[in-house]
């Protein structure tokens, strides 16, 4: 795998990890489709193969059995080949836990899926720094008491005008 693991991620993709761990399986896959079709590079695989993951846990969660095995063999398929840690994702962690989850899914089979137990769906692990992002265009900023030029757009804020990310 060529991707380049040591980026940022981009707000969507944080936006889009968030959700996930909300268990907000549709929205999560939203921002992460829109993060992957805006992506030129090789890592869009990443976000691809973490946007069907939750693709895969909204599908068993509404009962869709072939859905939900459908979708894991696609998300594994775009993950395999990726690190145990990528852009500060914890994939190997991630495809552990699809693992699991795809076991008790066949396990119950198409007949008992309304029975899954929602709580095998684990929360996605990333590193989180704090960092503040532009709301207009995304760059990173740097408080400096308060009032903050983008270097990038040229938009002026305060503190209050700020967006709070984790990455």
């Amino acid at each position: 795998m060529n991707a380049d693991c040591d980026g940022k991620l981009p707000p969507k993709v944080l936006e889009g990890l968030r959700l996930f761990n909300e268990k907000q399986f549709f929205e999560s896959h939203e921002e992460l489709e829109d993060a992957w079709r805006e992506e030129r590079g090789q890592i869009r695989s990443l976000y691809q193969g973490v946007l069907q993951a939750a693709v895969t846990y909204f599908h068993i969660s509404r009962g869709n059995y072939e859905g939900g095995v459908k979708m894991h063999e696609r998300c594994m398929k775009l993950l395999k080949d990726y690190p145990d840690v990528c852009r500060g994702i914890n994939v190997g962690k991630l495809k552990r836990d699809l693992e699991a989850v795809n076991e008790e899914l066949k396990r119950l089979g198409e007949e008992r899926v309304k029975e899954f137990d929602q709580s095998l769906f684990k929360d996605l692990e990333w590193n989180e720094k704090r960092l503040w992002l532009c709301d207009r265009c995304g760059t990173q900023m740097h408080e400096k008491n308060c009032k903050v030029t983008c270097p990038n757009c040229g938009n002026r804020f305060d503190c209050s005008d700020l967006n709070l990310y984790f990455d």
